[in-house]
């Protein structure tokens, strides 16, 4: 099967109006955890097709799937084998159009991710590239390098994996004899692509283009700011450079050469109707580096990871979003505001601090906050069911290659992959006829989606209700806000026709009641010209 099969598209699938992209609210669904359509207890694209009507009565804009491609499933997908191929663990090419065409008949749009810098070893370019000589064509796509010592038995440079131990592993070449290294950044299994070779560069745009002319409408570019590397390839001089990550420009993250690979992919999405977009996972040492990437000539959104790590505090909160808006504004670009993702600790537990009560109504307030504010945002999968990390899976069931290497994340991605309960009161909870790859906590059957529906306390209501009045709401997605004069530890800042409090305080706070309160993440009392804001709560005011 190829693209062929698809009809072509409308220019503007879901009839939305222009620049979609600058207050879309996007759903994240991590494919393997969404929901099984196949029945062998791991999630496909058939699943998600079937409980796309979720998302739409959810009242999201786009779904963000995660990788589906062939792999051998060393990091989740993130190692990909083939890159125009489906995973049959996911479905096939006919799912993924069915699952493209289904999207858009429900005003949904699709974003697939795209995984630039690097590919599995079981690419049929590191396949051939083992094969060769060293210094051979082959290997030229990626980095080898001789290694340093007297007999080459050490690493070529100082580097170490995010996931842990160095970044470098040695092959055996042809003849049997101990040969050169090569670089991954991440699992041994992702070898780093050279992207100064043409090659390479070439194919990711045919890539690029398999995916548009099938009907998809953007990508989200995983480890957009790794895929130049600085000359020479220094040592950093520094233990644990996972700490340093996001903090300092390293000489394998956010070199200035990723700029222009962005410009070409810009241009090229630029060339297809339908205003396709790219968004860069991007992490910086600040704002205005992060800025860069969504520069007019460049992509359409980065996400905010300074705005996810940011502290249950309104001060810090304050400067975060501050800074944020004032960097993407710099170049005309939207902000792009998150709380959680399939790397992160979810933030209904990273805001618990030991309570999970606290934590519950810390995610609820956060997400207000989160959609009230200008631009973008992106809702990871079970955030809307205020799911919390699950943080007891038995190591036998683990599957995140960090849990197995040390010094390198802290290797508890697997608690927020967890499958998603929709139904029932026993696992698998509706996710599929076939159980779940990961366990279930018994208490997730109070958090189903058939057990929250039609509950007006209910976190998924709370998300529906928001998201709804995001719509009907002309002052709330893109455009300008300003903030008002709030007590210590409240933040309050208005935007056309709407007011926003968030009390970060462990008690409750009285301010001003600005208006009439239309939705609350906690009972929030009028109380005459004054309010009371229940303790870690958030509350929007039409004014």
């Amino acid at each position: 099967m190829t693209h062929e099969l698809t009809a072509a598209r409308p220019a503007d699938p879901t009839g939305r109006a222009a620049g979609w992209w600058r207050d879309a609210v996007i759903y994240q669904v991590y494919v393997r955890s969404f929901a099984d359509g196949d029945g062998d207890g791991i999630g496909d694209l058939r699943g998600v097709r079937e409980r796309l009507p979720h998302l739409a009565r959810l009242g999201v804009d786009a779904v963000w799937l995660t990788p589906f491609y062939l792999s051998p499933q060393a990091d989740g997908g993130y190692d990909v084998a083939d890159y125009r191929a489906v995973d049959p663990l996911f479905g096939d090419l006919q799912d993924a159009d069915d699952l493209v065409r289904t999207a858009h008949t429900l005003g949904l749009r699709v974003i697939v991710d795209l995984v630039p810098n690097h590919t599995s070893d079981r690419h049929r370019w590191f396949l051939a590239a083992l094969t060769d000589r060293p210094g051979g064509p082959e290997r030229a796509r990626y980095h080898f390098r001789p290694g340093r010592g007297r007999d080459r038995s050490e690493p070529p440079n100082d580097w170490e994996s995010v996931f842990g131990g160095p970044a470098w592993s040695r092959v055996r070449e042809p003849d049997g004899t101990p040969g050169e290294w090569y670089l991954h950044l991440f699992a041994p299994e992702q070898p780093d692509l050279n992207w100064e070779h043409p090659e390479v560069q070439a194919e990711f745009d045919s890539v690029l283009r398999f995916w548009l002319d099938l009907g998809v409408d953007g990508f989200r570019i995983d480890v957009a700011h790794g895929m130049v590397k600085a000359p020479g390839l220094p040592d950093i001089g520094h233990r644990e450079q996972v700490q340093l990550i996001g903090s300092q420009v390293l000489p394998f993250f956010d070199q200035e050469g990723v700029h222009e690979i962005h410009r070409g992919w810009r241009r090229l999405l630029d060339s297809y109707e339908g205003e396709r977009i790219g968004v860069a996972e991007a992490w910086t040492p600040d704002s205005e580096r992060l800025a860069r990437y969504v520069r007019p000539d460049e992509l359409h959104q980065a996400f905010n990871f300074r705005f996810l790590n940011c502290p249950w505090d309104a001060p810090s909160m304050r400067t975060v979003i501050d800074e944020s808006l004032n960097a993407t504004s710099a170049v005309g670009a939207p902000t792009t505001w998150v709380l959680s993702n399939h790397d992160v600790v979810r933030h209904a537990t990273r805001f618990a601090e030991g309570d999970p009560q606290r934590g519950q109504r810390r995610a609820r307030a956060a997400a207000l906050l989160m959609l009230a504010l200008p631009g973008s945002a992106y809702v990871y999968q079970g955030e809307e069911l205020g799911l919390p990390e699950v943080t007891d899976l038995p190591d036998e069931v683990r599957q995140d290659p960090s849990f197995f290497k040390e010094n390198g994340q802290d290797g508890l991605r697997d608690g927020c992959r967890v499958p998603l309960p929709w139904s029932g009161q026993e696992p698998p909870y509706g996710f599929g006829p076939g159980g779940s790859w990961l366990p279930q906590p018994s208490p997730w059957r109070q958090l189903s989606v058939e057990a929250q529906t039609a509950d007006p306390h209910s976190t998924l209501e709370l998300y529906r209700a928001a998201l709804e009045l995001r719509r009907e709401l002309p002052g709330l997605g893109d455009g300008p806000m300003s903030w008002l004069p709030s007590p210590e530890g409240v933040l309050a800042f208005a935007r056309e026709g709407l007011v926003c409090t968030l009390n970060t305080l462990p008690h409750p706070a009285e301010v001003p009641a600005p208006g009439r309160p239309v939705l609350s993440s906690s009972p929030c009392p009028e109380v005459g010209r004054t309010a009371l804001i229940p303790a870690d709560s958030c509350t929007w005011w039409a004014t």
